[in-house]
């Protein structure tokens, strides 16, 4: 982490002259860590020379935006900044700048992201289901297995109920409306419909044939239904009287937007979608040792840049087209030579704070999240990323030549979905994805061993040894002071915290808290040193010089302050156990984000050692972190 800086006009004055000047600067805007810009044109060099600066902690490009962390003083550069520019910093103009294709990307992660856990359960599920059949034949005959089956096949079946609540957080539109539009495309009835037209019915609408384009599972016909419901709601809100909007607004937009999309959209949309998986396939089908290894080396590389969500209606379109894909097939395998990278690194490593990290990353890996591994371990050194990137081409390639599937979808393909490549009439499917799997775990260790994987150095001047090598010197005095638990809820390893900024550790060491009630306490006697203007992240700064960062859910910067109710003001003393925000639980997770709350310790490198208790639930006046100086 980059020392402490108190110059903030300086600061902002080098980011603005790194990143090109005020000309190549297309919008700018804060949230509670990060400075977000939007730039004309992106100089590799800009990222290292700003990412070294004294006070900026890191530097994430992703989603067309360079976001330069800072930390709990992000807004007095933000200020500084938005002083040296001429131009409109409110979030929604810079949300409407970048190339399409940073747009779409964008669009894809902030749709997918929020649910894609509930994809990845019912997904898990099935697998399951397949075991137990293959153990026991006649389980498929029973009441049980029926109910289970449509448990796991539920999320699938109604999508398009899960895009219209993200879809309508990102597009800024009446979320109600939204499910019920899209709800009316998942209706039996309309199944019925679609299966009478598709058996040689005529039955039209308005005199307009109707096609035989069934919704459920669908991605892209909801997704563009919310989308331009977005602009329709607007419409009809800037012309029609107060009076009537609250009952006729919905009325219009579900009397317009349910035609338009079972006449229009979801037949193009549909289409679309099917055409770029027919494209995928035929080359998978044709040249499928380039296609795995396109895959296996190129994933984790969409991973970091975010682009990964693009592939989601092209992955589902297969399942619903053929039962089957195998792009999730060459997807796992490469998800599984991050996980060997890891694996190399930790049998590799002499710190034991390398091990550590690594083995927290490598448990995340195992359930097909890998940030943590990228940028915590494998990218954090390089060598171990390439390396992995490697084994997952060649995995991949020898997988390809066993006509690898998935026959069931999987949120997030790793080791534990592997299972959802067993299927009777692909008997060799499931051979070729362990064959390509234990090479692409494999691999990387070897390599690794072999190669090394970059500097083994994770100390500090005047601290002891990670490795136990040398001991601090019998006359060197160590203080502790404790650190309690701001909320009441569920502990959760930063590590596990899909935000790659916090799960990385480069904001600081910390702990995430899944809180169980509304109230935000004060966990030290001291002062309130950062508000959010959005309400939704608070810093403070303990009597002792503790400072720590609670940042109240994830992507709740988009919810403009409304879920959150301060109790307290920027400068203000607070006593241990005082109440300082109050926030909707409710209201958050029905937007489709989650309550996940990163408590970083923002100054971690002026301790010399930050233990974390091992706890799993936490409560108010419980021991959270000891800090030892």
């Amino acid at each position: 982490m980059s020392g402490k800086v108190r110059d903030y006009s300086k600061l902002a004055k080098d980011i603005l002259e790194a990143v090109g000047g005020e000309e190549n600067v297309i919008g700018a805007t804060r949230c509670a860590t990060r400075l977000r810009l939007v730039l004309k044109r992106s100089n590799p060099k800009a990222k290292q020379a700003v990412a070294s600066m004294p006070g900026v902690i890191t530097v994430v490009e992703n989603g067309g935006q360079f976001q330069v962390v800072i930390g709990q003083h992000v807004g007095e550069v933000f200020e500084k900044f938005a002083g040296l520019v001429n131009l409109d910093t409110s979030d929604e103009q810079v949300e409407n700048k970048g190339t399409i294709l940073n747009r779409v990307i964008a669009t894809m992660s902030a749709v997918f992201a929020p649910f894609v856990y509930i994809l990845a359960a019912a997904g898990i599920l099935q697998g399951a289901l397949i075991i137990i059949n293959l153990l026991f034949d006649s389980f498929a005959e029973t009441g049980t297995y029926q109910v289970l089956s449509f448990i796991s096949w539920a999320p699938f079946t109604f999508l398009p109920i899960f895009i219209a609540i993200t879809a309508s957080n990102h597009f800024k539109t009446n979320t109600y409306i939204a499910v019920a539009c899209c709800a009316a495309l998942v209706s039996p009835t309309w199944a019925e419909m679609a299966a009478q037209i598709s058996s040689g019915s005529s039955i039209s609408f308005l005199g307009l044939p109707l096609s035989e384009t069934v919704y459920t599972s669908s991605v892209l016909p909801p997704l563009f239904l919310v989308w331009f419901l977005s602009y329709l709601e607007r419409f009809l809100n800037k012309r029609m009287n107060e009076v009537i909007r609250p009952l006729f607004v919905p009325f219009l937009c579900m009397l317009i937007m349910v035609p338009l999309t079972i006449l229009v959209i979801g037949p193009l949309s549909t289409m679309g979608a099917n055409g770029v998986a027919n494209g995928y396939n035929f080359l998978a089908e044709n040249v499928p040792a380039l296609a795995g290894a396109i895959i296996g080396a190129l994933w984790q590389v969409l991973v970091i840049f975010g682009v990964h969500w693009g592939i989601t209606p092209m992955v589902l379109a297969n399942y619903d087209l053929y039962g089957r894909d195998s792009f999730q097939a060459y997807q796992t395998i490469a998800v599984i030579a991050q996980v060997g990278a890891v694996l190399g690194v930790i049998l590799k490593a002499k710190s034991q704070e390398i091990r550590k990290v690594s083995i927290s990353a490598g448990v995340t890996g195992l359930f097909g999240i890998t940030e943590p591994a990228i940028y915590g371990v494998t990218l954090r050194f390089k060598k171990p990323f390439i390396f992995g990137c490697i084994s997952g081409a060649i995995g991949a390639i020898v997988a390809s030549f066993f006509n690898p599937f998935y026959f069931a979808y999987a949120g997030l393909p790793g080791p534990l979905t592997i299972v959802n490549g067993i299927n009777s009439d692909y008997p060799l499917s499931i051979w070729g994805i362990l064959i390509g799997a234990a090479i692409a775990i494999i691999l990387p260790v070897v390599l690794i061993q072999i190669f090394g994987f970059g500097d083994d150095k994770a100390k500090e001047v005047g601290n002891a040894d990670l490795d136990g090598q040398n001991e601090t010197p019998s006359y060197a005095k160590s203080t502790e002071e404790t650190v309690d638990s701001p909320f009441n809820g569920k502990v959760i390893p930063l590590s596990e915290v899909p935000d790659e900024v916090f799960s990385s550790g480069a904001m600081g060491k910390g702990v995430a808290i899944e809180p169980s009630d509304n109230k935000l306490y004060a966990p030290f006697d001291g002062t309130i040193v950062m508000v959010a203007p959005t309400k939704h992240a608070i810093g403070l700064r303990s009597t002792s010089g503790i400072e720590l960062l609670v940042h109240i859910g994830l992507d709740t910067v988009t919810l403009d302050g409304r879920p959150f109710n301060l109790k307290v003001e920027d400068g203000a003393k607070i006593k241990k156990g005082d109440v300082l925000v109050e926030f909707d639980k409710v209201f958050i997770q029905n937007k489709g984000l989650q309550t996940i709350t990163p408590v970083i310790i923002t100054n971690s490198h002026a301790y010399q050692d930050i233990i974390i208790e091992d706890i799993k639930d936490s409560s108010l006046h419980q021991k959270l972190f000891t800090l030892v100086s």
